[in-house]
């Protein structure tokens, strides 16, 4: 009853199997397709572990195991950033931009509360191609870190200026230097120099946020309970899904 391919949930068993055969542990009740679907069903559901586990016949601890096992496997073939860029170089740009994947905390977690999304969560970074594909996520920073902060954390700007590519951003980013572009301050002035400019920005920095767009379908970043260590280790897992997804 998941809106998921079949096909995607084989590839993950296929994984699944491989880490599998590693560990010299290829034997398990249940097997791997159904530890795929389980944990598909997770991510697509946002169920707690007790639920998702009386679904598929396991006790909520293995529930919590399995799903835990497959976001690492997942997680290990997103690419690094460096390897996201490969292939683009000097004329090529990239979008960059940042989310918030609200979580349950409580209010006194204050690192973790947003001034701008007035929420708990953590603080999440995309580089997406000119269409709107996501390239690369960055690991999650606590959610009132701001996103030029993130993005100097993470080493966005000076990573495309190695390879010369313009990338593009809001005004949060203003700042960032290199090869980052963001929208004018103060066009009011002169506006028929910096209108036009801003239009085209907008314009082009706009398919970007079909990155995030598509991680709404998987409930469990819509209101994560899991603990804020782990949402990176997610973000990246269904990063994964997600690749595997288009490239059918």
């Amino acid at each position: 009853m998941l809106d998921v391919p079949h096909e995607l949930v084989e590839h993950v068993s296929w994984l699944i199997y491989t880490r599998r055969r590693e560990l010299r542990s290829p034997w398990r009740k249940p097997g791997c397709f159904k530890q795929a679907l389980l944990t598909v069903a997770h991510l697509r559901k946002n169920e707690t572990y007790a639920q998702v586990g009386a679904g598929f016949g396991v006790s909520e601890a293995t529930a919590w195991r399995y799903v835990d096992e497959t976001l690492e496997v997942l997680a290990a073939w997103t690419p690094g950033l460096h390897e996201a860029l490969v292939g683009l170089g000097e004329g090529d740009f990239v979008i960059v931009d940042g989310t918030l994947i609200a979580t349950d905390r409580v209010h006194a977690d204050e690192p973790y509360y947003s001034q701008k999304h007035k929420q708990h969560g953590m603080n999440v970074q995309v580089i997406a191609a000119p269409d709107g594909t996501p390239l690369w996520f960055s690991r999650a920073t606590p959610g009132r870190t701001h996103d030029l902060t993130a993005a100097r954390a993470h080493g966005i700007a000076p990573a495309c200026l190695t390879r010369q590519i313009l990338v593009l951003a809001d005004r949060a980013y203003q700042g960032a230097g290199a090869t980052v572009r963001t929208p004018h301050y103060h066009h009011h002035e002169q506006p028929e120099h910096y209108q036009p400019f801003n239009r085209d920005h907008s314009r082009l920095r706009a398919p970007g946020k079909r990155a995030f767009a598509q991680l709404k379908p998987w409930r469990l970043l819509r209101r994560a309970r899991r603990s804020t260590r782990r949402i990176g280790t997610i973000v990246q897992a269904i990063h994964t899904l997600l690749t595997c997804d288009s490239s059918r």
